[in-house]
Protein backbone atom coordinates (compact mmCIF):
# COMPACT_ATOMS: atom_id res chain seq x y z
CA UNK A 1 0.00 0.00 0.00
CA UNK A 2 1.83 3.55 -1.12
CA UNK A 3 2.77 5.60 1.76
CA UNK A 4 2.12 3.47 4.58
CA UNK A 5 4.02 1.78 7.15
CA UNK A 6 3.99 -1.52 8.95
CA UNK A 7 5.22 -1.34 12.85
CA UNK A 8 4.84 -2.98 15.81
CA UNK A 9 3.91 -0.47 18.57
CA UNK A 10 3.28 -0.03 22.17
CA UNK A 11 -0.62 0.21 23.11
CA UNK A 12 -0.23 3.15 25.03
CA UNK A 13 1.62 4.98 21.95
CA UNK A 14 -2.20 4.63 20.50
CA UNK A 15 -4.83 7.22 20.69
CA UNK A 16 -8.76 7.29 20.02
CA UNK A 17 -9.62 8.98 16.64
CA UNK A 18 -11.09 12.20 17.46
CA UNK A 19 -14.50 12.54 18.12
CA UNK A 20 -14.60 8.74 17.45
CA UNK A 21 -18.48 7.89 17.08
CA UNK A 22 -18.56 4.17 17.91
CA UNK A 23 -18.19 2.73 21.15
CA UNK A 24 -15.98 -0.15 22.49
CA UNK A 25 -19.05 -1.79 24.15
CA UNK A 26 -17.92 -4.94 26.07
CA UNK A 27 -20.34 -7.39 25.11
CA UNK A 28 -20.27 -10.73 23.19
CA UNK A 29 -18.70 -9.66 20.51
CA UNK A 30 -16.01 -7.71 22.35
CA UNK A 31 -15.41 -10.99 24.32
CA UNK A 32 -15.37 -13.29 21.32
CA UNK A 33 -12.04 -10.88 20.13
CA UNK A 34 -10.87 -11.15 23.07
CA UNK A 35 -10.54 -15.05 22.91
CA UNK A 36 -9.68 -15.00 19.15
CA UNK A 37 -6.60 -12.29 20.01
CA UNK A 38 -5.66 -14.10 23.06
CA UNK A 39 -5.53 -17.65 21.05
CA UNK A 40 -3.79 -16.00 17.51
CA UNK A 41 -3.17 -12.73 18.12
CA UNK A 42 -3.91 -9.75 15.86
CA UNK A 43 -3.87 -10.68 12.64
CA UNK A 44 -5.08 -7.54 10.71
CA UNK A 45 -2.86 -4.74 11.73
CA UNK A 46 -4.61 -1.45 12.96
CA UNK A 47 -5.06 1.05 10.97
CA UNK A 48 -3.38 4.15 12.46
CA UNK A 49 -2.02 7.66 11.32
CA UNK A 50 1.15 9.80 13.10
CA UNK A 51 -0.03 12.57 15.73
CA UNK A 52 2.15 15.71 15.61
CA UNK A 53 2.20 15.84 18.97
CA UNK A 54 3.61 11.81 19.27
CA UNK A 55 1.94 8.74 19.21
CA UNK A 56 -0.36 7.10 16.61
CA UNK A 57 -4.05 8.23 16.20
CA UNK A 58 -6.71 5.05 15.38
CA UNK A 59 -8.42 5.12 12.43
CA UNK A 60 -9.36 1.44 12.46
CA UNK A 61 -8.60 -0.72 15.25
CA UNK A 62 -9.99 0.55 18.31
CA UNK A 63 -11.82 -2.81 19.73
CA UNK A 64 -8.83 -4.76 18.78
CA UNK A 65 -6.70 -2.14 20.45
CA UNK A 66 -8.96 -2.22 23.55
CA UNK A 67 -8.39 -6.01 23.72
CA UNK A 68 -4.65 -6.19 23.19
CA UNK A 69 -4.62 -3.95 26.52
CA UNK A 70 -7.21 -6.42 28.55
CA UNK A 71 -4.94 -9.21 27.38
CA UNK A 72 -1.32 -7.17 28.52
CA UNK A 73 -0.33 -7.42 25.00
CA UNK A 74 2.57 -5.04 24.30
CA UNK A 75 3.41 -4.38 20.65
CA UNK A 76 0.67 -4.16 18.46
CA UNK A 77 0.78 -4.82 14.76
CA UNK A 78 -0.29 -1.08 13.57
CA UNK A 79 -0.41 0.34 9.84
CA UNK A 80 0.81 3.31 9.42
CA UNK A 81 -1.11 5.66 6.83
CA UNK A 82 -0.37 9.63 6.36
CA UNK A 83 -3.72 11.16 5.74
CA UNK A 84 -5.57 14.42 6.01
CA UNK A 85 -8.26 15.15 8.36
CA UNK A 86 -11.32 14.70 5.74
CA UNK A 87 -9.16 11.00 3.92
CA UNK A 88 -9.03 9.70 8.07
CA UNK A 89 -12.13 10.81 9.12
CA UNK A 90 -13.63 8.79 5.67
CA UNK A 91 -11.60 5.85 5.98
CA UNK A 92 -12.57 5.42 9.82
CA UNK A 93 -16.26 5.71 8.79
CA UNK A 94 -15.87 3.10 6.15
CA UNK A 95 -13.75 1.04 8.30
CA UNK A 96 -16.72 1.00 11.10
CA UNK A 97 -19.85 1.17 9.71
CA UNK A 98 -20.22 -2.36 8.45
CA UNK A 99 -19.90 -3.67 11.86
CA UNK A 100 -22.85 -6.49 12.74
CA UNK A 101 -24.21 -4.20 15.33
CA UNK A 102 -24.17 -0.51 14.84
CA UNK A 103 -26.35 1.54 17.31
CA UNK A 104 -28.44 4.53 15.70
CA UNK A 105 -26.74 7.01 17.45
CA UNK A 106 -23.55 5.27 15.94
CA UNK A 107 -24.55 5.71 12.29
CA UNK A 108 -25.95 9.03 12.93
CA UNK A 109 -22.62 10.87 13.77
CA UNK A 110 -20.76 8.60 11.51
CA UNK A 111 -23.05 9.65 8.35
CA UNK A 112 -22.70 13.48 9.53
CA UNK A 113 -19.24 13.22 9.99
CA UNK A 114 -18.46 11.21 6.67
CA UNK A 115 -20.99 13.75 5.02
CA UNK A 116 -18.76 16.83 6.13
CA UNK A 117 -15.12 15.62 5.38
CA UNK A 118 -16.83 14.88 1.54
CA UNK A 119 -18.24 18.28 1.21
CA UNK A 120 -15.00 19.86 2.61
CA UNK A 121 -13.00 17.72 0.15
CA UNK A 122 -15.15 19.22 -2.47
CA UNK A 123 -15.02 22.45 -1.64
CA UNK A 124 -11.08 21.93 -1.90
CA UNK A 125 -11.27 20.56 -5.22
CA UNK A 126 -14.07 21.43 -6.98
CA UNK A 127 -16.13 24.65 -7.88
CA UNK A 128 -19.77 23.16 -6.63
CA UNK A 129 -20.55 24.71 -3.82
CA UNK A 130 -23.79 24.95 -1.78
CA UNK A 131 -26.55 22.55 -2.44
CA UNK A 132 -25.24 20.80 -5.36
CA UNK A 133 -22.31 19.75 -3.33
CA UNK A 134 -24.23 18.50 -0.35
CA UNK A 135 -26.22 16.70 -2.76
CA UNK A 136 -23.72 15.17 -4.36
CA UNK A 137 -22.86 14.14 -1.01
CA UNK A 138 -25.56 12.24 0.32
CA UNK A 139 -25.53 10.28 -3.16
CA UNK A 140 -22.06 9.35 -2.41
CA UNK A 141 -22.59 7.86 1.14
CA UNK A 142 -26.42 6.70 0.42
CA UNK A 143 -24.65 4.48 -2.32
CA UNK A 144 -21.74 3.33 -0.69
CA UNK A 145 -23.99 2.39 2.51
CA UNK A 146 -26.91 0.42 0.86
CA UNK A 147 -29.62 3.15 2.07
CA UNK A 148 -31.71 5.66 0.35
CA UNK A 149 -30.21 9.58 0.35
CA UNK A 150 -33.91 10.42 2.48
CA UNK A 151 -32.67 7.85 5.37
CA UNK A 152 -29.40 9.13 5.70
CA UNK A 153 -30.77 12.60 6.10
CA UNK A 154 -32.99 11.07 8.43
CA UNK A 155 -29.89 9.57 10.35
CA UNK A 156 -28.21 12.72 10.29
CA UNK A 157 -31.14 14.47 12.00
CA UNK A 158 -30.68 12.64 15.48
CA UNK A 159 -27.24 14.24 15.96
CA UNK A 160 -30.28 16.83 17.07
CA UNK A 161 -31.66 15.22 19.70
CA UNK A 162 -30.22 15.68 23.30
CA UNK A 163 -27.79 13.14 24.81
CA UNK A 164 -30.85 11.47 26.92
CA UNK A 165 -33.22 11.22 24.22
CA UNK A 166 -30.65 9.64 21.85
CA UNK A 167 -29.72 7.27 24.29
CA UNK A 168 -33.60 6.22 24.51
CA UNK A 169 -33.55 5.97 21.01
CA UNK A 170 -30.21 3.66 21.27
CA UNK A 171 -31.94 1.71 23.93
CA UNK A 172 -35.41 1.08 21.56
CA UNK A 173 -37.06 2.89 24.24
CA UNK A 174 -38.24 5.77 21.17
CA UNK A 175 -38.56 4.80 18.06
CA UNK A 176 -36.56 5.59 15.19
CA UNK A 177 -38.98 8.09 12.64
CA UNK A 178 -40.98 9.79 16.28
CA UNK A 179 -37.12 10.51 17.12
CA UNK A 180 -36.50 12.05 13.73
CA UNK A 181 -39.25 13.76 14.41
CA UNK A 182 -38.17 15.35 17.56
CA UNK A 183 -35.23 16.11 16.45
CA UNK A 184 -36.76 19.46 14.74
CA UNK A 185 -37.90 20.58 18.12
CA UNK A 186 -35.42 22.85 19.69
CA UNK A 187 -32.90 22.25 22.46
CA UNK A 188 -34.70 23.24 24.91
CA UNK A 189 -37.48 22.03 24.07
CA UNK A 190 -35.68 18.36 24.02
CA UNK A 191 -34.76 19.57 27.81
CA UNK A 192 -38.45 20.50 28.57
CA UNK A 193 -40.19 17.14 27.51
CA UNK A 194 -37.59 14.65 28.16
CA UNK A 195 -38.98 14.35 32.27
CA UNK A 196 -42.08 12.47 30.74
CA UNK A 197 -40.45 9.71 29.24
CA UNK A 198 -40.76 8.82 33.45
CA UNK A 199 -44.38 9.11 33.59
CA UNK A 200 -44.79 6.63 30.13
CA UNK A 201 -45.15 3.23 29.95
CA UNK A 202 -45.27 2.40 26.05
CA UNK A 203 -42.42 3.86 24.29
CA UNK A 204 -43.83 4.04 21.22
CA UNK A 205 -46.58 6.01 21.98
CA UNK A 206 -44.39 8.51 24.12
CA UNK A 207 -42.26 9.43 20.71
CA UNK A 208 -45.70 9.51 18.90
CA UNK A 209 -47.20 12.09 21.22
CA UNK A 210 -43.72 13.69 20.79
CA UNK A 211 -43.47 14.15 17.25
CA UNK A 212 -47.37 15.51 17.44
CA UNK A 213 -45.92 18.51 20.06
CA UNK A 214 -43.84 20.25 17.58
CA UNK A 215 -46.71 20.43 14.99
CA UNK A 216 -48.76 21.86 17.95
Amino acid sequence: MPNSLELNVSPALLHTFANHPFHVRKDMEMNELVDSIRESGVIVPLIVRSRPEGGYEIISGHRRCEACRELGIEKVPVRVQELTDDEATILMVNSNIQREHVLPSEKAFAYKMKMDAMKHQGRATSCQVGTKLSQRSNIIVATQNGESVKQIQRYIRLTYLISPILQMVDEARIAFNPAVEISYMTPENNIIIWPAKHDIGDHLHYGERLAVARHT
